[in-house]
């Protein structure tokens, strides 16, 4: 998040002064993949830092700008608890969220996220939004789970592995209808896809490490699907600005603080 302090000469929807919001990737915005609201495979973007200017500087070149910064409303400059709020957008909200739509949560039904970090606790809150009724949580961490009951987690599982696939067996009585798997190793990925109900999806957002063999059999056998992959943050950004700006989404931020 940043001030302009110049533009260049073709850009059109932004200008000088302008608070503005950047996902974690550049995008054009005129590619075919840009148009499908899929940002991250955009034909010309990248992302921040390696080869490309990174956030972290007093001042940064922002690629594209049209195609990939998002103004701020200019109602929300001098609220620094508001501000705090939106910029989880940029990253970890947006990857919470790309989980949720995913995974194809539904309102009156049941999710299931895998892991308690920033982004499954995103997961919580989001599916949360698109109305899940029972949303349970795996980790083994005491204070973010408390966070998460806060966002809206009906149900806790501190249990790995099969004993965690067990218990969430047995309390939906078959499996989650939408699970979210947001850790990216090979355990977190065998447990979401064992605890998805026949029928139903698993939505993946942790970035792999040491992620090995997938369980074809059980996917095919119960007719479960798979979605997911990096978050097109640019996408989401828009509609969860507008949530979080008029108080419809809670602040992730401001759970931690309260709570740390």
């Amino acid at each position: 998040m940043g001030i302009v302090e110049e533009v260049g000469s073709e850009v059109r929807n932004l200008k000088k002064g302008d608070r503005v919001l950047a996902p974690f990737a550049f995008s054009d915005g005129t590619c075919e993949f840009c148009g499908k609201g899929l940002q991250t495979s955009c034909l010309e973007g990248g992302f921040w830092g390696g080869q490309n200017d990174g956030g972290q500087a007093e001042a940064v070149r922002a690629p594209y700008a049209d195609g990939t910064l998002v103004a701020i409303p200019q109602e929300v400059e001098g609220d620094e608890k508001l501000l705090k709020a939106i910029l989880p957008l940029t990253d970890v909200m947006s990857t919470g969220h790309h989980a949720t739509v995913s995974a194809g949560v539904q309102k009156g039904k049941t999710a299931a996220v895998v892991g308690d970090g920033a982004v499954g606790l995103c997961g919580v809150l989001t599916a949360k939004r698109l109305g899940a009724e029972r949303i349970i949580i795996l980790g083994r961490h005491e204070k973010r789970l408390a966070i998460a009951r806060q966002f809206g987690a009906t149900d806790v599982v501190t249990s790995r592995d099969e004993q965690a696939v067990q218990e969430v067996i047995e309390m939906t009585k078959g499996g989650a209808e939408s699970v979210l798997e947001c850790v990216g190793t090979e355990s977190s990925m065998d447990t979401a896809i064992k605890i998805a109900r026949p029928g139903g999806a698993v939505g993946f957002v942790g970035v792999p490490h040491g992620a090995g063999a997938i369980n074809l059999s059980r996917m095919f056998m119960s007719n479960i699907a798979l979605h997911g992959g990096v978050a097109p943050a640019r996408a989401y950004i828009p509609e969860l600005l507008k949530d979080v700006v008029a108080g419809k989404l809670d602040s992730f931020f401001s759970s931690i603080r309260c709570n740390s």
